[in-house]
């Protein structure tokens, strides 16, 4: 199984439809979150998604700086609920760092992990860089990955 990297404009009407569907079966349905998922940052990113049988199974977003954050970032991680404990969100936030560092070439990579996520992100080479916060009623940490080869 290989990720697909598309910009919003290169999405087709439905990877688009069951990317949102899988951000609100996870984001509002499972951890039970009214948010506006629709933030127009999709237009913006590069998506990051691993299709199966017809469906999205992992999905990330890709932003550049100045879009969310100063640095380049990856947001909406999410790995469907069957597909968790395979090693794919592991594999997913490898390759989506991979693409960033090869594509854009940044030097950091910040993230809004949410708490219970912490020791994942650390495990991938994020840092913690802020207090915790809330972000839609969710505790969440700043995190930032630097690279090493700068």
């Amino acid at each position: 199984m290989t990720f697909t990297f598309k910009h919003f404009s290169e999405l087709t009407t439905t990877e688009l439809y069951n990317i949102l569907k899988l951000r609100a079966e996870i984001f509002v349905v499972e951890q039970d979150c009214v948010y506006n998922d629709l933030d127009e940052l999709d237009k913006d990113a590069i998506h990051q998604f691993l299709e199966k049988d017809g469906q999205i199974i992992a999905y990330s977003r890709l932003l550049k700086p100045g879009t969310r954050f100063n640095d380049y970032s990856v947001g909406r991680v999410v790995v469907k609920e069957s597909e968790r404990g395979t090693g794919l969100g592991i594999r997913m936030m490898e390759e989506a760092k991979t693409y960033i560092l090869k594509t854009w070439k940044p030097g950091k990579i910040k993230i809004s992990a949410q708490k219970y996520l912490r020791k994942f992100y650390e495990d991938l080479g994020f840092k913690v860089v802020t207090n915790e916060y809330l972000e839609d009623g969710i505790p969440h940490y700043g995190m930032l990955f630097e690279n090493q080869a700068d």
